[in-house]
């Protein structure tokens, strides 16, 4: 049984192994540098305005944040753990972060993926997100690499 709440402290520990073990796996997130727990805290659990963990179980299965960028707008980021996945969780997260949004008087969400990460192209997409812009060579990769950023939209 999957459950959503918002992230707390004691979630940082499980938060930070999840998007590190996706660090790890490439292709997937533009965090390319490993979290230590206390920058995660910094910038995943005290800088965004929403912050949700999805539990299956009481263990955290993902997380999903949304910064505040001003005027209605809110920048969402998505990581479930891939080593053991569990069905469902992306969609739980987001029907609570979308509520938790347009509670704060959100106008929209956007989702600013890579163009490499076709998984969060498509996750986007299937919340209902839409294209909205490319930023062509937006985010250049540790080896060099430029590659386009994918910005979705999400009118709440």
């Amino acid at each position: 049984m999957l459950s959503v709440r918002a992230m707390g402290r004691g979630d940082v520990p499980a938060c930070t192994d999840i998007v590190n073990h996706t660090i790890a796996l490439g292709g997937s997130t533009a965090y390319e540098d490993p979290f230590t727990e206390p920058a995660f805290a910094a910038h995943l659990l005290e800088e965004p305005a929403v912050a949700n963990v999805a539990l299956c179980g009481g263990r955290v299965v993902g997380f999903q944040v949304c910064f505040d960028l001003g005027e209605g707008l809110y920048s969402i980021g998505s990581f479930t753990d891939r080593q053991a996945p569990v069905k469902g969780a992306g969609r739980a997260l987001f029907a609570q972060t979308l509520a938790d949004c347009r509670s704060r008087g959100g106008q929209a969400i956007l989702a600013k993926i890579t163009a490499d990460n076709t998984g969060g192209l498509a996750y986007y997409a299937a919340m209902g997100f839409a294209d909205w812009q490319v930023i062509p060579g937006d985010h250049i990769r540790k080896d060099g690499t430029p590659v386009d950023r994918i910005v979705k939209r999400l009118p709440l």
